[in-house]
């Protein structure tokens, strides 16, 4: 009877998951990337047919040091984050719902877990002030400015879409950029888990023991 579950649970149906602007209301329909998903699965998890390899980044931490993200994240269950501090909703309540999650793990687990935010908007978000604002959330947090070219052309690699920062109607600074939290292998370095904006608490709560093993949630 498990095998037959199983063999049922293994029909895929091939979806085109698609970005969401954090704070503008709305959201676009550029394709992330092709996956396959479970008939009538409701996972927050979304496991990639094709991994995406971890961005050849090399930009600045909250101590004003130089963070090459492959070498200093490689072997570690790593998830990495594009968003900005000035962000009004879903940044703040996505680092957030992992700085939670991460919590209720053993100490030897959260110690392993790299959570790396990497700004949208580095002309406000300089390493002191990325530092203070992920200080609230996780003072392990890792945050990263830089060159706003090289930050857009990393997070295209794995899919994300991003735009410089511009004055909405209202003329307020805003920062569209996909909200996507990508779930990097420790035992391949590769992007093989996305988590979309209405990923839960609950939800990382879950995943992060299999995702700090490299198994599938």
């Amino acid at each position: 009877m498990r095998g037959k579950a199983l063999l049922a649970a293994g029909l895929v149906a091939t979806v085109s998951l698609t970005l969401s602007a954090c704070g503008s209301g709305d959201g676009s329909n550029k394709p992330v990337a092709e996956v396959s998903a479970e008939a009538g699965s409701n996972k927050a998890a979304t496991v990639l047919d094709s991994p995406f390899k971890k961005p050849d980044l090399v930009l600045t931490d909250t101590h004003g040091k130089k963070f090459d993200l492959r070498e200093q994240t490689k072997g570690k269950p790593t998830l990495i984050y594009f968003g900005y501090t000035h962000c009004p909703d879903v940044c703040p309540l996505t680092m957030s719902n992992i700085a939670v999650a991460k919590k209720a793990l053993p100490k030897a687990e959260q110690d392993k877990l790299q959570v790396v935010f990497v700004t949208t908007d580095p002309d406000r978000d300089t390493p002191a002030v990325l530092g203070k604002w992920l200080k609230a959330q996780d003072p392990d947090f890792i945050g990263l400015t830089g060159d706003f070219a090289t930050i857009q052309g990393a997070a295209r690699t794995i899919g994300i879409s991003i735009e410089p920062t511009q004055k909405d109607k209202n003329g307020k600074l805003v920062s569209m950029h996909g909200t996507q939290v990508i779930a990097f292998s420790p035992k391949t370095d590769a992007g093989y888990v996305l988590y979309g904006e209405d990923a839960t608490v609950d939800d990382y709560t879950k995943d992060l023991p299999k995702i700090i093993k490299g198994e599938q949630p």
